[in-house]
């Protein structure tokens, strides 16, 4: 009787196995195909103007970031956002912006719930994480959210450490940096995630949920520099600072067709053991992008710093880019309370 118990626990296990295994949305119990469960997601992005270019400017015109206000206008600047500061609480009761309200990011989720209708700011040290965060929040139905650019870095020169310390040339001289034509793109397949849900706008809302539960992924300019063939490189540039500026080994440039609309996502790998980074000027960018890879289901990673970080005095910079710190882009004068 014993071993016949067994046998009858294990058949009922297996249907509930195949269920809780399943990532391509089939419903076993029909017999019936269903779409699968990324097609759903990105036809609801689609027409909920969750497209990437729609994450990077939203349809009223507004970017991602924005920059520390004049002091004169700091007063309006303060007034009309919901300020979520996601640094540590040592270092933000050590100067902060006035009505920042400090809370940790996998907490970003539920307190814009608390935002009152006002447009959510988020800030950080450099602008990096709070760009990750605004990507997410936009997705999770936040569309009007921005990160402060630079982060608190870009505030006053007290909080300006960050930024400070980081920019630097390991790339300058280095093997693995090369000024080559950019590779032609293959064309891969969709990423597989899971979910029985055949909702698009219930898979999204789970998607954006798991990765915010994951923290921001990141690597290092080292480590990319040191192994990029360990890794699926994606310059986040024009065609002509790829070539000006040069670039990791190997690195494909995609960008402009980096959209669900027209598949230029496929020229991404989405194998489980491709690394996907994403590298722009300050690394506030690629972790926008990376955000909304990682809720498509590619395992992608941001390099933090950007080209500040990796080639910082490369000759391909124009004196006036605003996304040069220390040349163009500097810290204000604002007051921290």
């Amino acid at each position: 009787m014993k071993k016949l118990s067994l046998f009858f626990i294990g058949f009922l296990l297996v249907p509930a196995l195949f269920l809780t295994s399943c990532d391509r949305g089939e419903d076993p119990g029909s017999g019936v195909i269903a779409t699968p469960a990324f097609e759903l997601m990105a036809d609801h992005m689609i027409a909920n103007n969750m497209d990437l270019d729609k994450i990077i400017v939203n349809t009223d015109g507004e970017k991602f970031v924005i920059g520390a206000p004049a002091e004169a206008d700091l007063a309006a600047f303060i007034a009309k956002y919901y300020i979520l500061d996601i640094r540590t609480p040592a270092v933000f009761n050590e100067g902060h912006i006035e009505g920042a309200k400090n809370i940790a990011f996998s907490d970003i989720l539920t307190e814009a719930a608390n935002s009152g209708g006002k447009p959510i700011l988020m800030v950080c040290f450099t602008g990096q994480t709070a760009c990750y965060a605004t990507s997410l929040l936009r997705l999770y139905g936040y569309p009007h959210t921005k990160a402060l650019k630079w982060g608190m870095s870009g505030w006053n020169p007290a909080t300006a450490g960050p930024w400070n310390s980081n920019t630097g040339d390991p790339a300058d001289g280095h093997a693995d940096w090369t000024y080559s034509s950019a590779p032609s793109n293959d064309v891969y397949s969709d990423p597989t995630i899971s979910s029985l849900s055949q909702d698009g706008a219930e898979i999204l809302k789970a998607r954006v949920e798991q990765v915010v539960s994951e923290g921001f992924k990141t690597v290092t300019n080292g480590d990319v520099l040191a192994s990029p063939s360990s890794y699926f490189v994606n310059n986040y540039f024009s065609a002509v600072d790829y070539n000006d500026f040069g670039h990791v080994s190997n690195a494909s440039r995609i960008k402009e067709e980096l959209l669900l609309v027209g598949d230029g996502y496929l020229g991404l790998d989405p194998a489980t053991n491709a690394k996907v980074v994403n590298y722009c000027y300050t690394g506030q960018t690629s972790a926008v992008v990376t955000a909304w890879l990682r809720v498509l289901g590619y395992d992608a990673y941001s390099l933090t710093f950007g080209m500040n970080g990796l080639f910082h005095s490369n000759v391909g910079w124009d004196k006036a880019n605003l996304n040069q710190w220390g040349v163009g882009s500097n810290p204000k004068n604002l007051p921290l309370k």
